[in-house]
């Protein structure tokens, strides 16, 4: 520890439209004191996701984050002292420990996490990027082998690990990512079968020269324009998991909803369902042994795409939010 500083990012105002750096500041706080029933952690990976930007337009599957507070974030952190049964120091665990070097948590709101190298894989493939994936798809995409499986946001934390699942399992998949390198890593790497470049302008006809026997599972993180070519391509008794709507959460909101709803879902008998990975935990065992099994096999490869620095931790969301990274962004802290 560095004396009785501890550094930490607030989000000083919340944005109108595009996320900038003048949002954020970097403050001087003071160092944490654990009460009873809490941990002193000290922050090792900060996780950046699309949802750290859908957190301040208001309230969602946890409250909002609000101006002149520490940005929310959950982190891979090591406990220094606890004041809480069955956490020591050493132990690694995983939290909302929000954008600072060290945070006083509740034990009751960490999970214990296995000491593993490269830690960094607790906040990919074996954290919540991994199981997002692996529930949901296989519990609401429910993909059979020979069917069609279309993911957007193709080349992220999530899409990446989505689409080389669906492949295990014996699937056709088509990954929806931005630019021609993306697309062609999803190919040449990832071993998805086909990729469409949504800034080709022309996702439609693309996706049915893709997919000419239509899409029988579509994993959406983006909504918007993406969902709607999706959607008349679906077949019928298709089914949609609704994981996130990037497209909607930076900058002014569209100025449509995707068209075809709800008539398509109703001619097509579709099944388009939102999910949020925590209420999958209960089983975060079983799909933990598949992941791994799959990654020591060489089956599901793990990108990652590491930012030194919390001063950085601004600028590397807003990348994000852009579309530069491949695979899981994170933010290494060097305390």
């Amino acid at each position: 520890m560095s004396g009785n500083t501890n550094r930490q990012i607030l989000l000083v105002e919340k944005p109108s439209g595009k996320l900038g750096p003048e949002h954020f500041k970097m403050i001087d706080g003071a160092m944490p004191e654990p009460k009873d029933g809490e941990a002193l952690l000290r922050v090792r990976y900060i996780s950046l996701d699309a949802a750290n930007r859908a957190w301040m337009h208001g309230a969602t599957y946890r409250s909002a984050v609000e101006a002149n507070s520490v940005m929310a974030g959950g982190a891979i952190a090591e406990v220094v002292s606890s004041k809480a049964p069955g956490l020591a120091p050493g132990d690694i665990v995983f939290g909302d420990t929000g954008w600072q070097e060290f945070a006083a948590v509740p034990a009751k709101h960490l999970t214990k996490m296995p000491k593993l190298e490269p830690m960094t894989h607790l906040l990919s493939v074996f954290g919540i990027a991994g199981l997002t994936a692996y529930f949901g798809l296989l519990e609401v995409g429910k993909p059979k082998e020979g069917e069609t499986v279309v993911v957007s946001a193709a080349a992220g934390s999530v899409g990446s690990i989505v689409g080389q699942i669906a492949k295990i399992k014996g699937c056709r998949v088509i990954g929806i990512a931005g630019g021609a390198d993306k697309c062609r890593w999803l190919t040449s790497e990832l071993g998805f079968d086909a990729a469409v470049d949504y800034k080709d302008g022309a996702v439609f006809k693309a996706l049915r020269a893709a997919a000419p026997k239509g899409i029988d599972v579509y994993f959406d993180n983006v909504g918007g324009d993406i969902l709607e070519a999706c959607l008349p391509q679906m077949n019928n008794y298709g089914r949609i998991a609704c994981c996130g709507a990037i497209s909607q959460y930076d900058g002014a909101p569209a100025a449509h909803g995707p068209r075809g709803v709800p008539g398509l879902i109703v001619v097509k008998r579709l099944v388009m369902q939102g999910f949020i990975v925590m209420d999958y935990m209960k089983d975060s065992q079983r799909a933990l042994a598949d992941l791994q099994a799959w990654v020591k096999s060489g089956k599901l490869k793990v990108q990652e795409d590491i930012i030194d620095g919390l001063e950085n931790t601004p600028k590397a969301l807003i990348g994000l939010l852009a579309g530069e990274n491949r695979g899981k962004r994170m933010v290494k802290l060097a305390t």
